[in-house]
């Protein structure tokens, strides 16, 4: 080829740049991919980001299972989503909130427009369709001492127009998550599609279906005849705040007799009830200890309708998430953490025998296709989320779409890979290294040390819209995590080793991790380090303060625990600190006092930036001003970047903007070249 036509080529090609956080706020998002009834098509969601209006939109979508025919569906301005195929195939019901409120509609697949389905004087949260297509079972907020639908919103009407604004609260939870207790319940109810009376499943009952506060149609389903509900409820009266016994419980769809308990003896969480094609099995998620959140899920197969169960997953030590059968009721499908990766499993229904599916990286939402194939989502930490599929052996994976392939083809991605390393006791703990784009063997790069949250959570190979190592990678950074002891995916002894040892294990993990990876990876610089956490994480960067002060040039704490004490007293779902610290404050007071970031508030000097959203009843505000004040009073260069609108999470675009500006410049202060004149440790 001619100089002066390559020349010109080279003048032509489209610029690129590395990745930043406008690029993480407007990358298009896939989720709630659905199966046809003769799994060749699936529908799905598509996000995209409106940053004039700050906010998602999102609508249908639909691909054939061989990737071809991709085409959009629905483009109303407001929101489209849940999916969920007729039994012919031949439309499509979803929740979309045109007109004003959610409501169930219904969209022709081969042309049409779309119709309203129901029209509740109350807004449609999720839904599931019976096997007939006959029946809708719809969750409603309602109080449940309402004898019709309209009683509520008449009632929050009235209450609008009351001159006090107090609330009066007899019992906990009031308030959960980010939202206060107005004394409404998420209840299930039968509408029939061709219209009728809505009738109340739960009549009565003071409990969510599904559960709060991200509970969603996966948590109940129709029975095989269509007569009858299976749902997902924690109905323990006052216990509700410390409790963890979500059970499955049975409702007849006309609604004449109250709902029939069937997990009677398990006093842990019972979910996500799938039946068998042939209608003979209802396979669903169990944990075995009460009060723990994060204990392994089992799979457990019961004889529909006799009741007679089996527990599949006996000997595999991991938690799976979610469950779909094949066609022929042989296997059973999911995906669950394993070190560091989040792959597709086929679960051999008689054997228990479990096999993984998909390469390194994050697969979910896994289902069955034609021809012995699987349909699933699957990202990594340097490609957001596509669908694929794949043959059930594992192998042929082929991506259906590429719904940011003009986008991606403009950004440069830093390369990751895990390592290994001998952490507390010795025991094997696993890390994950993004190097810097553009990354230059010879030069030495400051490093993000991100500590995840949970506790028991993992920062893997896995492309996250919130704490995405990439867009550290795209400021110049190394990033250095660890998956320390309390992380899921490596078995539950891995994870129950934090419990009572907040600030034992996993700080010791911590540190033999930075240590390990700056001796691996000799472009990590030395000293140039800051860490960051969220939540958890944000519990050990004040931990980190006190007990390890002078090995970082600079700290993020978002959302993380000053005084584990008054954490417990001003939070939400006890039965998290009650599981964590070994009981109440008041029975067991060393478990609070014996890792609390508070104790050590004077040995603390290195900066830090103090992150908080004004809506986070979990960690709750006053954590964070108290750890800001506690700063500032001790003349230590500080900064509090406050939410008003913002959860445990920050999730509006304009706001995430604004956070990942924030930290990043913060970072940028303290590690670049003399920094350390201007007051860094």
């Amino acid at each position: 080829m001619p100089l002066s036509l390559l020349a010109a080529l080279a003048l032509t090609a489209a610029p690129t740049h590395p990745y930043n956080v406008q690029d993480q706020v407007t990358l298009r998002r896939v989720s709630s991919p659905r199966v046809s009834p003769d799994g060749q098509r699936i529908a799905y969601v598509l996000r995209t980001t409106d940053l004039e209006a700050n906010r998602g939109r999102t609508d249908l979508w639909l691909v054939h299972a061989d990737g071809s025919n991709t085409r959009q569906l629905t483009s109303h301005p407001d929101g489209d989503n849940q999916p969920v195929w007729a039994p012919d195939g031949k439309s499509l019901f979803f929740l979309s909130t045109r007109g004003g409120g959610s409501q169930v509609w219904r969209l022709p697949i081969d042309g049409g427009e779309p119709t309203q389905v129901t029209k509740l004087p109350l807004d449609v949260g999720s839904f599931v369709l019976s096997p007939d297509g006959s029946r809708l079972a719809v969750a409603l907020e309602v109080f449940p001492d309402c004898a019709t639908l309209e009683c509520t919103p008449e009632r929050m009407e009235a209450k609008k127009k009351r001159k006090a604004s107090g609330r009066v609260y007899d019992t906990l939870l009031f308030r959960h998550w980010d939202a206060w207790n107005e004394g409404l319940r998420s209840h299930l109810f039968a509408v029939p599609v061709a219209g009728g009376p809505a009738v109340d499943l739960m009549k009565g009952m003071n409990a969510d279906s599904p559960s709060k506060p991200y509970g969603g149609p996966d948590e109940f389903t129709f029975t095989p005849d269509g007569q009858g509900v299976v749902f997902t409820a924690r109905d323990v009266g006052r216990q509700e705040a410390w409790s963890t016994d979500l059970d499955l419980f049975l409702a007849p769809v006309d609604g004449k007799t109250p709902p029939r308990k069937l997990t009677t003896t398990n006093r842990a969480t019972d979910t996500q009830p799938v039946f068998s094609p042939d209608g003979k099995t209802l396979a669903y998620l169990a944990m075995e200890r009460p009060g723990y959140e994060a204990d392994r899920l089992r799979i457990i197969l019961r004889a529909w309708p006799s009741g007679a169960e089996r527990v599949l997953t006996a000997q595999w030590d991991r938690s799976p998430d979610g469950l779909a059968w094949s066609a022929d009721g042989k296997t059973l499908f999911t995906s669950a953490y394993n070190e560091g990766q989040h792959p597709a499993f086929a679960i051999d229904v008689t054997s228990g025998q479990v096999r993984a599916l998909t390469a390194p990286g994050h697969a979910s939402d896994v289902q069955p296709l034609a021809g012995g194939r699987i349909l699933y989502t699957f990202d990594t930490l340097k490609a957001p989320a596509d669908l694929f599929s794949g043959a059930v052996d594992g192998t042929d994976a082929r991506p259906l779409t590429r719904v940011n392939q003009e986008a991606l083809a403009a950004i440069r991605f830093g390369d990751s890979e895990p390592f290994t390393f001998a952490g507390w006791n010795g025991e094997k703990v696993f890390g994950y290294l993004t190097k810097p784009v553009d990354f230059d063997p010879k030069k030495k790069y400051p490093v993000a040390f991100l500590i995840h949250g949970g506790p028991q959570g993992s920062y893997g190979n896995h492309f996250h819209y919130r704490w995405n190592p990439q867009t550290y990678a795209g400021r110049g950074y190394a990033v250095v995590s660890v998956d320390f002891h309390g992380s899921v995916g490596y078995g539950q002894a891995f994870t129950d080793a934090i419990r009572d040892d907040w600030g034992g294990k996993p700080l010791e993990d911590l540190q033999k991790g930075l240590a390990a990876a700056t001796a691996k990876y000799p472009f990590l610089h030395p000293e140039r380090v800051c860490a960051l956490g969220a939540s958890y994480g944000g519990y050990m960067i004040n931990w980190i303060a006190g007990k390890w002060p002078n090995r970082f040039k600079c700290l993020v704490n978002h959302d993380g625990i000053l005084d584990t004490r008054m954490g417990y007293f001003d939070t939400e779902e006890l039965w998290f600190p009650e599981w964590e610290h070994g009981k109440t404050p008041w029975e067991n007071p060393e478990g609070y006092a014996k890792h609390n970031p508070i104790e050590h508030v004077a040995q603390w000097k290195t900066p830090m930036l103090v992150v908080q959203g004004a809506q986070d009843f979990r960690v709750v505000e006053t954590q964070a001003m108290g750890t800001f004040t506690a700063l500032q009073r001790r003349g230590i260069p500080s900064r509090f970047l406050y939410f008003p609108d913002e959860n445990h999470w920050v999730v509006k675009p304009g706001n995430s903007v604004l956070w990942h500006d924030t930290v990043l410049d913060w970072l940028d202060q303290w590690t670049k070249p003399g920094a350390a004149a201007k007051g860094s440790p």
